[in-house]
């Protein structure tokens, strides 16, 4: 990739790297260059570059952008055909089919515990169908009306095999081809824009022709017009009309003099919030050109943020420059406008992604650099290797620290006017005392930089109570939010929230998986109760057995019941004294799990079980399931216990021996374990009530049993050594070779297995087990670029409800939705009427005294 910026083109570097551009032999481009990024062009040299580009063998992705103060554009060319292979990023969709009919064309029907996803014209394979096997050859096959449990295929399956039972349909992605246009055509012809904010949708064709015309100015004149200067503007308004009446079709009927007006006053400035979100999407169009994985942008895009500019007019003598590294904000903002941002003080609660965005936007926005501003920021997280990926103000040598600590270091190094103060703790009521009444009243605005909607609760709450504007955001993969809360204006966060995220039933997870989101699920609830939450129960008993058990007796609950037989079996009968006990442990487990917990589960409800009502037992979504044969010539088999076993033994504080890591060694230790056979019980109880909340099944013997495990946990206890303890093990997913990711895949793996789920490798198991949300660069400064925008309006503090923007933006699409924000909810009552945002205030001295004479009337 080759990116220059051409602004400081008479520096002999940049020069060189221009000419070596130009001089380069064809053969050499094409082995070095996927993508050509030019962020400051003028228009002749830009298509000059752009057709050499274009018809290059291969093709060569061309990217020109451009921020101009609070407007900003994008080009894309990436060649006469360019291919996309997924459109979206997005998994493909799938639904479990219920039932497929013997028409045309077919109807197929699936079950009603998720909508479906399919749109009109999908392709969609068939697979694992019991009846109609002939659905089963892999040809993709095209929906029409699809519906939300159900659609017809472009197929006649009248002479088809009989539907039985089964099946998964899934959705085939397609790839799809772009055919750009050059530049020197797009600009007389560009289509239609890509637009972000519907309020404004004759603007892109208007800013289209402002940037020409600016080229233009620039080309005459030698130089950008100057900030407040009224000949500059009207000069640059006249080349606007000139270039506009010469436009034919694409003619403006009206080119908006006002608006050309402010963008000629700003266009020297380059303001960080604009560099933020334009670097975050031109990013993530870098990274389309050279996967194919994503839509690029087709082929303009303009911006910008009008609304941010302060609401009362200013003296051209405002934006004289001050000699100072905030000349360009002055330019478009004024020095009065400056002085209110330095002393500025904010809150900013969280430092990951977005906190070291925002303190690096901050920062070179001279936010709270003043004498009076300050900025607080908090997390009580520390840095883990996972986080270097997008969180940049972090180093390798940072990992374990203090994120808020590092964080403010590095923002203060950006700036050392910075009146920053770092702090690791959370915000929640625990922390009333560190974010006292004092605190949350000085504040003139909170921004949220939070990972989970309890935390942005709590901060909306307050925020609300102490009138206090809040400015949240959100990223998920290349989708990300904003949202602007702000007194009296508009409604709390708290006032409309997404609905909960579909959880599935706790007898699915555990008896009837049929995703491989449900054994992950399984997989990670059994890590923890075997290696962290029963080793720290034992602990627990270990150090206080009479409060404990005392504890346990009150209870008296299945739950326990259960309890007790888990601490009783670590300190008896599945005690661990050397790593061969932790082997024949783990290969028990293997069995218990995976063969005998399935044999129980088939001999309860055998393939032919039918339910109270007639149907079959194992219809969709059930999946029927088959137990595992051991093998110690199957790796996955063997990887098991050599994970388990391993952690086994660090919580018994057993040392593991060198050849445990070795398969052939560890197999035949594995072959030394005896494994007892099976057989299943007529009385086991298995859950199949989906809204069962426990699977622990409740005994009027409960408090009997409990006593002896009590009686039993006792004798244990006194032939424990003094002091001992076990080590329980807390999750980390970030540490490749402490074989908890290892066990979790294995678990999940294995189950899968069982039920013939499609297994996962290690990567996609830790981001499903280890509930990473995706995180990556580009959204990330787009969200804080955009939240930026919206801090300028919170400042100048005369900004109307329409002058805000809420925004949801997919760079993968790319998708832009900018609207206003939702006014806060109205409540009436007679004559009277009021928001969650007005209160009444009642004196205690003036209630004393309507108190008193009442009393005396």
């Amino acid at each position: 990739m080759l990116l220059c910026d051409l602004a400081l083109q008479d520096m002999p570097i940049l020069k060189d790297t221009i000419a070596w551009f130009n001089e380069l032999p064809m053969s050499s481009v094409h082995k070095s260059l996927q993508v050509v990024v030019f962020t400051d062009l003028n228009l002749d040299k830009a298509i000059e570059f752009n057709d050499y580009c274009h018809n290059h063998k291969p093709p060569i992705s061309f990217i020109k952008a451009e921020v101009r103060g609070l407007f900003g554009s994008v080009f894309c060319d990436f060649g006469p055909e360019f291919t996309v292979f997924d459109v979206d990023g997005e998994e493909p969709h799938t639904g479990i089919i219920a039932s497929i009919s013997n028409d045309n064309p077919a109807l197929v029907s699936c079950v009603d515990d998720e909508r479906l996803e399919f749109q009109d014209g999908d392709l969609v394979v068939f697979s694992e169908v019991k009846g109609m096997t002939e659905m089963n050859d892999g040809k993709p096959r095209k929906i029409k009306n699809a519906r939300p449990y159900s659609f017809n295929l472009e197929e006649d399956t009248t002479n088809f095999a009989t539907y039985e039972k089964g099946g998964i349909v899934t959705q085939v992605k397609q790839p799809k081809v772009l055919n750009f246009k050059p530049l020197r055509e797009a600009i007389k012809d560009p289509g239609e824009f890509l637009l972000s904010d519907f309020s404004k949708f004759d603007r892109p064709p208007l800013l289209h022709l402002a940037f020409q015309a600016l080229d233009k100015f620039v080309s005459e004149m030698g130089r950008f017009p100057a900030a407040g200067s009224e000949e500059d503007a009207q000069k640059l308004i006249y080349l606007a009309g000139h270039i506009n009446e010469s436009s034919g079709d694409a003619r403006v009927e009206d080119i908006n003099p006002k608006l050309l007006r402010h963008f000629a006053f700003g266009a020297r400035a380059v303001l960080n919030p604009m560099a933020a979100m334009f670097g975050g999407l031109v990013g993530q169009e870098v990274v389309k050109a050279c996967s194919g994985k994503f839509h690029p942008l087709f082929q303009f895009f303009y911006f910008d943020s009008l609304e941010s500019l302060p609401t009362e007019n200013l003296d051209p003598s405002d934006f004289k420059p001050l000699n100072s590294r905030y000349d360009a904000q002055i330019s478009v903002f004024g020095s009065k406008f400056q002085k209110k941002l330095e002393d500025a003080n904010l809150f900013v609660v969280g430092s990951g992604a977005l906190g070291c965005e925002f303190l690096k936007n901050l920062a070179l926005m001279g936010v709270s650099c003043g004498e009076q501003g300050k900025l607080t920021i908090t997390d009580d997280d520390v840095i883990e290797k996972s986080n270097l990926s997008r969180q940049f103000l972090f180093r390798d040598w940072n990992i374990g620290q203090a994120k808020s600590t590092v964080a403010a270091s590095a923002a203060a190094l950006i700036n050392p006017h910075l009146k920053i103060e770092a702090l690791q703790n959370r915000v929640n009521a625990e922390t009333e005392n560190v974010f006292d009444d004092t605190f949350w009243e000085n504040l003139t605005v909170v921004v949220n930089a939070l990972d989970n909607v309890n935390a942005r609760l709590y901060v909306d709450q307050r925020c609300l109570y102490f009138q206090k504007p809040l400015l949240e955001s959100g990223t998920l993969g290349a989708k990300c939010n904003t949202q602007m809360v702000i007194p009296h204006l508009t409604e709390n966060y708290g006032a409309s929230r997404d609905p909960p995220e579909k959880q599935a039933p706790m007898c699915t997870v555990h008896s009837f998986p049929h995703n491989i989101d449900h054994c992950l699920t399984w997989a990670r609830s059994e890590f923890e109760g075997l290696v962290e939450k029963t080793p720290a129960e034992v602990n627990a008993y270990l150090s206080n057995p009479i409060d404990y058990t005392n504890a346990m007796i009150k209870a008296g609950d299945a739950q326990s019941r259960d309890t007790l037989e888990r601490v009783l079996e670590c300190l008896e009968k599945e005690k661990c004294e050397t790593f061969q006990d932790c082997i024949a442990w783990a290969r028990l487990r293997f069995e218990d799990y995976f063969a005998d917990r399935v044999k129980q589960l088939i001999f309860t409800f055998p393939e032919e079980a039918s339910t109270s009502t007639g149907a079959p037992f194992w219809s969709a979504p059930k999946r029927f399931p088959h137990p595992l044969q051991f093998s110690t010539a199957d790796p996955s088999h063997l990887h098991f216990v050599m994970a388990a076993s391993i952690l086994r033994a660090e919580t018994f504080g057993i040392s593991v021996p060198k050849w445990a890591k070795h398969p052939k060694t560890l197999a035949e230790a594995v072959e030394k374990v005896t494994v007892p056979e099976f057989q299943p019980r007529e009385d086991v109880k298995i859950e199949t009530d989906e809204k069962a909340i426990t699977l622990s099944t409740a005994s009027v013997d409960d408090a009997v049993v409990i006593n002896e495990l009590i009686r039993k946990l006792e004798q244990c206890r006194h032939k424990a050594p003094p002091g001992y303890r076990m080590t329980p093990i807390q999750f980390e997913k970030d540490d490749d070779t402490n074989y908890h990711m290892d066990l979790i895949a294995g678990l999940a793996n294995m189950r899968a297995r069982n039920y013939s789920i499609p297994e996962v490798d290690k990567l996609k198991a830790k981001f499903i087990a280890g509930r990473i949300i995706p995180a990556i660069a580009t959204s990330t400064a787009m969200a804080t670029g955009l939240v930026c925008l919206e801090l300028y309006k919170v400042l100048d503090g005369g900004h109307q409800v329409e002058d805000y923007r809420n925004t949801f933006a997919n760079l993968a699409l790319p998708l832009f939705s900018m609207a206003e924000p939702v006014p806060p909810k109205v409540i009436k009552h007679q004559d009277m009427s009021w928001t969650v945002w007005d209160r009444w205030i009642l004196k205690r001295q003036s209630y004393l005294e309507g108190t008193s004479a009442m009393a005396q009337g």
